[in-house]
Protein backbone atom coordinates (compact mmCIF):
# COMPACT_ATOMS: atom_id res chain seq x y z
CA UNK A 1 0.00 0.00 0.00
CA UNK A 2 1.14 3.74 -0.48
CA UNK A 3 2.28 5.41 1.88
CA UNK A 4 1.86 9.44 2.19
CA UNK A 5 5.77 9.97 1.77
CA UNK A 6 5.09 7.72 -1.68
CA UNK A 7 2.24 10.48 -2.71
CA UNK A 8 5.14 13.10 -1.88
CA UNK A 9 8.03 11.43 -3.84
CA UNK A 10 5.40 11.08 -7.05
CA UNK A 11 5.18 14.82 -6.76
CA UNK A 12 8.84 14.99 -7.70
CA UNK A 13 10.81 18.34 -8.77
CA UNK A 14 10.33 17.40 -12.66
CA UNK A 15 6.67 17.08 -12.57
CA UNK A 16 6.74 19.96 -10.59
CA UNK A 17 8.53 21.38 -12.95
CA UNK A 18 6.53 20.83 -16.03
CA UNK A 19 3.27 21.41 -14.52
CA UNK A 20 4.91 25.37 -13.94
CA UNK A 21 5.69 25.18 -17.61
CA UNK A 22 2.41 24.68 -20.01
CA UNK A 23 2.88 25.92 -23.56
CA UNK A 24 0.34 27.18 -25.26
CA UNK A 25 -2.01 27.92 -22.67
CA UNK A 26 -4.30 30.25 -24.79
CA UNK A 27 -7.27 29.62 -25.97
CA UNK A 28 -7.51 29.83 -30.28
CA UNK A 29 -9.44 32.55 -31.39
CA UNK A 30 -10.76 30.94 -34.44
CA UNK A 31 -10.14 26.87 -34.12
CA UNK A 32 -10.72 24.62 -36.56
CA UNK A 33 -12.40 22.48 -33.61
CA UNK A 34 -12.27 22.01 -29.53
CA UNK A 35 -12.95 19.86 -27.08
CA UNK A 36 -13.29 19.40 -23.62
CA UNK A 37 -12.48 16.69 -21.20
CA UNK A 38 -13.05 15.84 -17.64
CA UNK A 39 -12.07 13.40 -15.19
CA UNK A 40 -15.34 13.00 -12.46
CA UNK A 41 -12.89 11.42 -9.85
CA UNK A 42 -10.38 14.72 -9.18
CA UNK A 43 -12.82 17.57 -10.95
CA UNK A 44 -9.76 18.06 -13.59
CA UNK A 45 -10.62 19.59 -17.06
CA UNK A 46 -8.20 20.24 -19.95
CA UNK A 47 -10.01 21.99 -23.00
CA UNK A 48 -7.92 22.14 -26.45
CA UNK A 49 -8.69 24.11 -29.30
CA UNK A 50 -6.66 23.01 -32.72
CA UNK A 51 -6.09 24.26 -36.00
CA UNK A 52 -5.17 21.19 -39.11
CA UNK A 53 -3.25 22.09 -42.14
CA UNK A 54 -2.66 19.18 -44.27
CA UNK A 55 -3.38 16.68 -41.60
CA UNK A 56 -1.27 17.80 -38.99
CA UNK A 57 -1.83 20.37 -35.93
CA UNK A 58 -0.99 24.00 -36.83
CA UNK A 59 -2.23 25.79 -34.03
CA UNK A 60 -2.80 24.58 -30.51
CA UNK A 61 -4.07 25.74 -27.50
CA UNK A 62 -5.35 24.66 -24.18
CA UNK A 63 -6.66 25.28 -20.44
CA UNK A 64 -5.68 22.97 -18.13
CA UNK A 65 -6.99 22.88 -14.67
CA UNK A 66 -6.04 19.26 -13.27
CA UNK A 67 -3.32 18.20 -10.92
CA UNK A 68 0.20 18.65 -11.24
CA UNK A 69 0.38 15.41 -12.72
CA UNK A 70 -2.39 15.95 -15.84
CA UNK A 71 -0.83 19.49 -15.59
CA UNK A 72 3.06 17.61 -16.57
CA UNK A 73 1.42 15.75 -19.12
CA UNK A 74 -0.32 18.78 -20.76
CA UNK A 75 2.99 20.24 -20.79
CA UNK A 76 4.50 17.28 -22.64
CA UNK A 77 1.91 17.32 -24.85
CA UNK A 78 1.85 21.11 -25.46
CA UNK A 79 5.59 21.14 -25.91
CA UNK A 80 5.49 18.42 -28.73
CA UNK A 81 1.66 18.96 -30.53
CA UNK A 82 2.37 21.63 -33.38
CA UNK A 83 2.86 19.80 -36.46
CA UNK A 84 2.26 16.11 -35.21
CA UNK A 85 -0.77 14.17 -37.24
CA UNK A 86 -3.85 12.33 -35.31
CA UNK A 87 -1.65 9.22 -35.81
CA UNK A 88 1.10 10.46 -33.57
CA UNK A 89 -0.97 12.17 -31.11
CA UNK A 90 -3.24 8.67 -30.87
CA UNK A 91 0.47 6.36 -30.55
CA UNK A 92 1.39 9.03 -27.91
CA UNK A 93 -1.87 8.46 -25.70
CA UNK A 94 -1.99 4.46 -26.35
CA UNK A 95 1.60 3.93 -25.18
CA UNK A 96 1.25 6.67 -22.15
CA UNK A 97 -1.62 4.34 -21.15
CA UNK A 98 0.04 1.21 -21.84
CA UNK A 99 2.81 2.73 -19.18
CA UNK A 100 0.23 3.69 -16.90
CA UNK A 101 -1.97 0.64 -17.21
CA UNK A 102 0.37 -2.10 -17.86
CA UNK A 103 3.59 -1.40 -17.26
CA UNK A 104 4.53 -0.82 -20.83
CA UNK A 105 7.95 0.97 -21.68
CA UNK A 106 8.50 4.76 -21.81
CA UNK A 107 6.84 6.42 -24.92
CA UNK A 108 8.59 6.72 -27.80
CA UNK A 109 9.88 10.16 -28.86
CA UNK A 110 8.21 13.11 -29.25
CA UNK A 111 6.52 12.11 -26.22
CA UNK A 112 9.32 10.29 -23.84
CA UNK A 113 9.74 13.11 -21.36
CA UNK A 114 6.09 11.40 -19.94
CA UNK A 115 8.69 8.83 -18.60
CA UNK A 116 8.54 11.02 -15.82
CA UNK A 117 5.19 9.69 -15.07
CA UNK A 118 6.21 6.37 -14.38
CA UNK A 119 5.81 6.10 -10.59
CA UNK A 120 2.12 7.44 -10.84
CA UNK A 121 1.24 4.00 -12.53
CA UNK A 122 0.51 2.80 -9.14
CA UNK A 123 -1.98 5.50 -8.26
CA UNK A 124 -4.91 4.44 -10.60
CA UNK A 125 -7.10 7.19 -9.33
CA UNK A 126 -4.88 9.98 -11.27
CA UNK A 127 -4.87 7.78 -14.50
CA UNK A 128 -7.56 9.85 -16.09
CA UNK A 129 -6.34 13.20 -15.01
CA UNK A 130 -2.95 12.49 -16.74
CA UNK A 131 -4.79 11.63 -19.60
CA UNK A 132 -7.24 14.21 -20.37
CA UNK A 133 -4.71 16.52 -22.85
CA UNK A 134 -4.22 13.33 -24.94
CA UNK A 135 -8.37 12.71 -24.93
CA UNK A 136 -8.90 15.96 -25.70
CA UNK A 137 -6.71 16.76 -28.69
CA UNK A 138 -7.69 13.43 -29.76
CA UNK A 139 -11.67 14.43 -29.50
CA UNK A 140 -10.51 17.97 -31.17
CA UNK A 141 -8.90 16.39 -34.13
CA UNK A 142 -11.45 13.86 -34.95
CA UNK A 143 -13.77 16.47 -35.05
CA UNK A 144 -11.63 18.90 -37.42
CA UNK A 145 -11.49 15.65 -39.50
CA UNK A 146 -14.89 15.20 -39.29
CA UNK A 147 -15.91 18.57 -40.33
Amino acid sequence: MSTDNDLIKLYSTRILGLAADIPHQTRLDAPDASAKRRSPLCGSTVTVDITVQNGKIAAFGQDVKACALGQASAAVLGHNAIGRTEAEIQQGRDELLAMLKSGGPTPAAPFDGLEVLGPAAEYKNRHMSIMLAFDATLEALAAARDA
